[in-house]
């Protein structure tokens, strides 16, 4: 059996027990390549040389989007659930010690996780990694649900905008919760002294987050809880089945409203995280700026239609080889024309995916002609614009709207020194680093690995230039 690492912490001893090994360094321990350089840096640095051609295949880890509510779903269950592909990121390792924090027992074994909730003996989840990211704060669905109670701090993350909490508390209130925000942090316990109760609640906005958590406290409810205008993501429809899996009654995943049968005691069950469509996307965007030829998977191609047809009416060419396997050519044919610009507009699913936005943008830079980019769900997502610009892109910004300018337009790549401040915006820089001419060093490296999975050795093994350049131990 592969080595594991247990852990499991008590409440008393959150301010002071040190984080467990595995939450410090990778699960999986990575062959040292040329893509890992021990070069003397005070922090943790890409260097993409460019321009790159890409060819081979590469594959797709499993959703973290997908993976950080299903991990807090754990808690609505007794026993023992087991977790398949979930992709080793800060993120996943936060996740595992928000729960280890309240009394769970984490094993990890590479990409699987065995979560028993049955030690759970806290209803307050150690603050400072809550605040790490924003997808810890999904716990307190689940807490209130199934322990009748929970305090849990406010959330952090990315700063893309504002993203509030309000839903969530109202929400909870709907169920019969009493929520008040007290030293920034979130307290809530049942009314009646005993548990939720079902009820009705339409979102204001189709928030994934609200969406899932308070899919997860319905499902302990006291009734039948109706949830209306609720996001309609795949990541959505994944949780409702490990849900249902574990004895929930959840009807409704994938469309604007769900219907959720109470029950009063949910166990463990095992899953399989799906594909991460957006680290997909991704690749499927590093084929047309590098004007290559890859194959991705797996990958599910009816939840890339949105992308597949922005693409091929710029003129790539995509192909599906098997039920999860796309091949995505930009080639330019011998005298062939460039890619065409094309407009994006961000939405809820089945919309365009505001986490592709700052990666498509670096494309249309590479494109011949004006590019409109209308960012409409978070209003802080063009903070990437910044940093392309001293590529040499030319790109205007006014509020979230930008326009654009292709190859014959003025935007002209060339390397130079980036700052990456969240996963995709970072993710942009990697793309366009991968088209400029010359070489790109791109810091906040720590960023972009929240979302991408050996992004590096990724990237190497289709053909780029990309080395991690790795601070040296003190």
């Amino acid at each position: 059996m592969a080595s594991c690492s247990t852990f499991n912490l008590s409440p008393s001893s959150k301010p002071t027990k040190p984080l467990p090994h595995y939450l410090l360094k990778p699960l999986i321990h990575e062959p040292e390549t040329e893509t890992r350089t021990q070069i003397q840096t005070p922090y943790p640095k890409l260097i993409v040389t460019g321009p790159s051609k890409l060819s081979g295949r590469v594959p797709i880890s499993g959703s973290k989007n997908s993976a950080l509510p299903i991990l807090a779903a754990t808690l609505c269950c007794s026993g023992t659930s087991k977790i398949h592909n979930v992709p080793n990121l800060f993120d996943t390792r936060t996740m595992a010690s928000v729960l280890a924090s309240l009394g769970a027992k984490v094993e990890v074994f590479n990409n699987e996780m065995l979560v028993n909730t049955d030690g759970v003996d806290s209803v307050e989840p150690n603050s400072d990694e809550i605040r790490k990211i924003r997808g810890g704060f999904f716990v307190i669905g689940p807490l209130v649900a199934r322990f009748g109670e929970a305090v849990v701090a406010l959330p952090g993350g990315c700063n893309i905008g504002t993203r509030p909490v309000d839903l969530y508390i109202r929400g909870l209130q709907a169920l019969g919760a009493v929520v008040e925000l007290r030293d920034g942090k979130v307290q809530a316990y049942a009314a009646n002294g005993r548990g939720l109760v079902g009820g009705s609640f339409q979102l204001d906005y189709a928030s994934v987050g609200a969406t899932e958590t308070l899919m997860m406290a319905a499902c302990m409810a006291d009734g039948m809880t109706v949830l209306s205008n609720v996001a309609r993501e795949p990541e959505v429809v994944d949780l409702a089945r490990f849900l249902n899996d574990s004895g929930a009654c959840v009807e409704g995943a994938g469309s604007n409203q769900l219907v959720i049968k109470g029950k009063p005691l949910l166990h463990g069950s095992e899953c399989v995280i799906a594909a991460d469509r957006i680290e997909a996307g991704t690749f499927m965007l590093a084929a047309a700026i590098t004007r290559s030829c890859i194959s991705i998977s797996p990958v599910i191609p009816c939840q890339m239609s949105c992308l597949i047809h922005k693409l091929s009416a710029a003129g790539c060419k995509i192909r599906q080889y098997s039920h999860d396997t796309l091949e995505v050519s930009a080639v330019s044919r011998c005298g062939g024309e460039n890619l065409q610009s094309f407009e994006v507009k961000t939405g809820p699913y089945p919309g365009f995916p505001t986490d592709l936005q700052p990666q498509i943008m670096a494309l249309l830079t590479t494109c011949n002609g004006l590019s409109p980019v209308e960012e409409s769900v978070f209003d802080k997502r063009m903070g990437h614009v910044s940093e392309l610009l001293k590529l040499g892109a030319k790109i205007q910004v006014c509020a979230s709207t930008a326009l654009v300018f292709g190859k014959d337009n003025g935007s002209v790549l060339s390397g130079s020194s980036l700052v990456a401040n969240d996963i995709r915006g970072g993710m942009s820089l990697v793309l366009a680093g991968l088209a400029a001419e010359g070489t790109t060093d791109i810091s906040g490296v720590a960023h972009i690995d929240r979302g991408y999975e050996n992004l590096d050795m990724k990237l190497h093994s289709l053909g780029a230039d990309v080395k991690r350049l790795m601070p040296l131990a003190s």
